[in-house]
């Protein structure tokens, strides 16, 4: 079965994120799909707009450590395929079109950083959002570090990035990380129904304000990467990094040294 189902209708791309089972934890297997859906909306004429969400009562709890790991060590990080566009806008372009993104239950790392490369925003109420990878032994690499300070203020950010601390809904929603809130169980509905109004409006117009509003915020994201994860390969190649692994593997705190 397909960790993440595509379709498509009245020119509104549908990726919709399907391991329940594992809580929607992000395998490669999961961001490549991700990458060739995005890759799709952007060279499709049809395709003006897309919709992201994720079945269960999680979005996602995180990604499968142990696996990926190894990417994140050797300071390449994310695993870019041809014909992909990198779900986190870390590599390479960026989507040309909107995203609309709906998230519930848990939504813990690489689902805030996909969510902060989106355009729109639904958050069911029971929404917790958490960046937890200081209690991992490693911090942020899929574009928090510079996007989510800009989005919710820097106190606000370094708050929950210092600490692994999780946030609410009602918190994202009042620092403007969200646009809406919804009852569990409605956000992916609003986020079709918000698409939908996109998808109406003159497309090559769209397309055009969405390329005007990032040059209007450019931020030189080919240096901001490189610098992220020359500063990480030290971090994984470290005892702390290694311990935050094995807890992973283990499902145990982590005892960190420092070194």
């Amino acid at each position: 079965m397909a960790q993440v189902d595509i379709t498509a209708r009245e020119h509104v791309l549908h990726l919709h994120i399907a391991r329940p089972e594992k809580y929607n934890a992000l395998s490669l297997e999961m961001y490549h799909s991700l990458g060739a859906g995005l890759h799709r909306l952007n060279e499709d004429p049809e395709l003006r707009v897309a919709v992201v969400s994720a079945e269960g009562k999680h979005f996602t709890a995180g990604v499968e450590l142990d696996q990926w790991a190894p990417h994140f060590g050797g300071g390449q990080g994310w695993p870019l395929g041809e014909g992909e566009i990198d779900p986190m806008g870390v590599h390479g372009p960026l989507h040309r079109k909107p995203v609309v993104m709906a998230v519930q239950g848990y939504c813990f790392t690489w689902g805030v950083e996909m969510l902060l490369n989106t355009e729109i925003r639904i958050a069911a109420r029971d929404t917790q959002f958490q960046m937890l990878e200081v209690q991992r032994g490693l911090f942020p690499c899929g574009g928090a570090t510079f996007r989510l300070p800009r989005d919710i203020g820097w106190s606000n950010a370094q708050r929950v990035l210092l600490t692994g601390d999780r946030w609410s809904a009602e918190e994202a929603l009042l620092w403007g990380m969200v646009q809406e809130l919804t009852e569990p169980g409605a956000q992916i509905d609003r986020a079709l129904e918000l698409a939908r109004s996109v998808s109406q409006a003159a497309p090559l117009a769209v397309q055009g304000l969405l390329e005007a509003s990032r040059f209007a915020q450019t931020d030189n994201r080919d240096a901001l990467a490189r610098q992220m994860f020359a500063a990480l390969k030290p971090i994984m190649a470290s005892e702390d990094a290694a311990e935050g692994v094995q807890s992973f593997v283990e499902r145990r705190k982590a005892v960190f040294k420092g070194r």
